[in-house]
């Protein structure tokens, strides 16, 4: 996506002046912020194509920033923190972010996920997902059936969105636990059997198939 608008917030200056002489010579606009509460005025105030975010900010952290973003706007955001914990990344996807990156990270990597979040953004078969009579608006992240909207969970939502990413293959179980439970709870695997019979009851026990063994699967 040319001419794509970005917002860096990351409070680490040597990081935050690399990230923008490297997405400026990707031909991207870029703005920047060093604390939390300066950068989510200008996430508020102007209309960006993206945000690369860090948590460990000033003022205001990471997950209340893309809590407060997510009132008004859809904006992609890509963390990019030192917290690599399962549980942070739950949080910060939970929250509405669209991507996590840990530190260190290879600047090419992150390159590449960036590029991925505006193709989305820019492509409408990328924010929709039909599966039969069921959408999935993966920007608004709502699901509908037959024209009404379905009620989910965040983590349902996540976990139905990433088996219709998949579509036809098989996700295992630890990518899934990985991905969405937070594995400090002793009871982490069986909360995902419960997740996945929740997002049965509410749009059709056929939808998500079980391989016993090896995971789960949307046809």
């Amino acid at each position: 996506m040319n001419n794509a608008n970005i917002l860096v917030v990351e409070d680490e200056p040597d990081i935050l002046n690399g990230l923008q002489k490297a997405f400026s010579k990707e031909g991207y606009n870029v703005d920047v912020s060093a604390s939390g509460d300066i950068g989510l005025a200008k996430a508020l105030t102007k209309n960006y194509d993206a945000i690369v975010l860090d948590i460990l900010l000033p003022n205001i952290d990471g997950f209340s920033f893309v809590k407060r973003l997510r009132e008004e706007k859809l904006t992609p955001v890509l963390m990019l923190t030192a917290l690599d914990s399962t549980e942070n990344k739950v949080q910060g996807l939970d929250l509405g972010a669209d991507d996590y990156l840990t530190k260190p990270f290879d600047l090419n990597e992150l390159k590449a996920r960036l590029r991925v979040l505006l193709r989305q953004k820019s492509q409408n078969k990328a924010a929709r997902i039909v599966i039969g009579n069921l959408t999935l608006d993966t920007l608004k992240r709502q699901v509908a059936k037959e024209g009404g909207t379905i009620s989910l969970t965040n983590k349902e939502y996540f976990i139905l969105e990433h088996l219709a990413m998949n579509q036809g293959k098989v996700v295992t179980r630890d990518e899934l636990l990985e991905l969405f439970i937070d594995d400090n709870d002793g009871t982490h695997s069986n909360k995902l059997d419960v997740h996945v019979s929740n997002i049965r009851k509410k749009l059709g026990r056929d939808l998500i198939t079980t391989h016993r063994g090896a995971g789960y699967c949307i046809r």
